[in-house]
């Protein structure tokens, strides 16, 4: 997806099983899409963020839910 998305009032968050720790997918729902970021890099401006639709975001939960072996391969 090709699309500028402005994240100054992106609210992130993350698992509450990350237990509070760094290191961890942090995830925003902003203009229509969804938005993922390292919680490592929180704060850095030149962090990487990745930005999918919600219908992507959807299936990549629902497949790892579903236990789905290939997802990453």
């Amino acid at each position: 997806m090709n699309k500028q998305v402005d994240l100054t009032n992106a609210t992130w968050a993350k698992s509450h099983l990350s237990n509070g720790t760094n290191n961890c997918l942090e995830v925003a729902f902003v203009d229509g899409v969804v938005a993922l970021r390292d919680s490592k890099d929180v704060g850095d401006p030149d962090a990487q963020v990745l930005i999918v639709s919600r219908t992507d975001y959807e299936l990549f939960t629902k497949s790892i839910q579903a236990g789905q072996s290939t997802l990453l391969a």
